[in-house]
């Protein structure tokens, strides 16, 4: 993880509502020959009893169902908008360029849930996605013997969060100027700079007070 601190969110609620926001999440690990495998896959994180928990459900019998099962533990990344920065826009052009984005590395162990715990998290993730009470693909209205026979081929999961980093690196290594001419250059461009551009607006009294 690209670690300096000055790219660092320091509010543990800014981290979890981004978290929140990206839930489509890249989980990697190790299997038993220490080769490594990933996939991506939504995934939900709650807080109980002031521990992190992050929860979902993959394919059975796959390289990282396999992995998991031996080695359970995890790295999941959440991640967001990014962009390219140029060094044109700085004040001082003749440093390099770079880029933009944000992204959370929470750290933990895996356990696999029981057929209970799997329709508790498939029905989260289908009514959270569909996210309209009267979607004909909400959870409830999936035939039961169709459920039965996908919830064979699959198995939740919980990871019990140990580390939760980050990396916002949105220009606050730069002065005044340079920061307002990336966020008007970004602000011309594609929905992920804009984005970029709109956190970096966010956050620009608190850099230059």
């Amino acid at each position: 993880m690209y670690n300096l601190p000055y790219f660092q969110e320091k509010d543990q609620q800014r981290v979890l509502e981004f978290v929140k926001a990206h839930p489509f999440t890249f989980i990697c690990g190790c299997d038993a020959e220490n080769k490594p495998v990933a996939t991506q896959i939504p995934c939900f994180i709650e807080e109980r009893e002031g521990q992190l928990y992050l929860s979902g459900h993959i394919m059975k019998n796959t390289d990282h169902h396999k992995a998991f099962a031996q080695h359970p533990n995890v790295l999941a990344v959440f991640t967001g908008a990014h962009t390219y920065v140029s060094a044109s826009w700085y004040s001082d052009p003749h440093t390099a360029s770079t880029w933009n984005y944000m992204s959370v590395h929470a750290k933990g162990t895996m356990r696999f849930l029981d057929e209970a715990a799997l329709m508790k998290v498939l029905k989260h993730t289908t009514n959270h996605f569909e996210n309209n009470p009267h979607s004909p693909a909400n959870f409830e209205q999936l035939p039961e013997d169709y459920v039965a026979k996908l919830a064979k081929a699959i198995v939740a999961f919980e990871v019990e969060v140990h580390s939760l980093e980050n990396v916002f690196k949105l220009s606050q290594n730069r002065d005044k100027e340079s920061y307002e001419n990336i966020m008007q250059k970004l602000n011309d461009q594609d929905n992920n700079a804009k984005e970029i551009a709109n956190e970096m607006n966010t956050r620009k009294e608190e850099l230059f007070k």
